[in-house]
């Protein structure tokens, strides 16, 4: 099927990638020439805006950082609302409930249907295509666009209703940001007391403590100092924020996850935003006079 794709970031040229290969028609477009350009050396057809790639496709996809970045490009000037063609906007972005309702209702009044589809299972996952496809929107529109989703990850049901997606991929990203918050603050105690954090790591897989930072985050990226998770504390904390949001409108309290964002938030003040994910570990280890190292023989 004729696929647009907006948004050729970390996870976003994984999927158009996928798209491709998988035998789809694939319009892409980034702000990055030299993102466009690897998606058309692979096959895509190069557009010059998201109202031109929605001239050349009924179903448009979007993989992009911010929810006001969204906005734009779904519903600004020379964005996907222009577009000739386009019958339904597929959004895998983290947005939040309250602006996919948003956009789904501007969207809506140019008969153009959104799907809300955020995605989870990070840089590795867009590569393989294992992703946790979350999605949300008219079941007949999904059914249209599963083809397409199948080849990117797992297809999850989770609403008709707009923004229900979102809920979903917001509560699934707190836990994340709490294993890597919490297990980074149990590393550096145990090593801080002279335990080998490759030990500590088999054990607590071996038990009950285990988590995705555990299993997979502090062997790949913190144990050999690399930090390249390929998704940026920013990124998590702009998440995390859209969560207490979310929270407060709905009247639930979130103490530890208010915890969590205090932790990224230094993260970000004193490594900056595009730090990864995993350098949250970072501040607590400046703090305890350790480091959590272990790099490979």
């Amino acid at each position: 099927m004729d696929i647009g794709f907006i948004g050729l970031g970390n996870m976003g040229a994984h999927m158009a990638r996928r798209l491709v290969e998988a035998g789809h028609h694939v319009v892409v477009y980034d702000t990055r020439p030299e993102a466009i350009s690897n998606l058309a050396a692979r096959g895509a057809v190069a557009a010059r805006s998201p109202a031109e790639v929605a001239d050349k496709a009924e179903t448009v996809m979007a993989s992009l950082p911010t929810p006001d970045i969204v906005l734009a490009v779904a519903t600004g000037p020379h964005g996907v609302i222009e577009g000739k063609r386009v019958r339904r906007f597929v959004d895998l972005s983290t947005t939040g409930a309250v602006m996919a309702q948003q956009i789904f209702k501007l969207l809506a009044a140019r008969n153009i249907v959104q799907i809300d589809s955020p995605v989870s299972g990070g840089v590795r996952g867009a590569e393989r295509g294992t992703l946790a496809v979350m999605v949300s929107g008219p079941r007949a529109e999904i059914a249209t666009a599963e083809p397409a989703l199948s080849a990117i990850g797992k297809v999850f049901f989770i609403s008709e209703r707009p923004g229900a997606g979102q809920t979903m991929k917001l509560a699934n990203n707190v836990l994340s940001a709490t294993a890597m918050a919490a297990t980074s603050e149990a590393m550096v105690m145990g090593v801080k007391a002279g335990l080998d954090p490759r030990i500590m790591l088999e054990v607590i897989n071996a038990g009950t403590g285990r988590n995705t930072a555990t299993e997979d985050k502090f062997t790949r990226a913190v144990l050999p100092g690399t930090f390249d998770l390929g998704f940026t504390a920013g990124l998590m904390m702009k998440d995390v924020m859209l969560c207490l949001a979310e929270a407060k409108a709905l009247g639930v309290p979130m103490n530890i996850i208010e915890a969590v964002a205090r932790l990224l938030a230094l993260t970000c003040d004193e490594l900056g935003a595009e730090a990864d994910l995993t350098a949250v570990v970072q501040p607590i280890e400046a703090r305890a006079g350790v480091k959590v190292r272990a790099p490979q023989n």
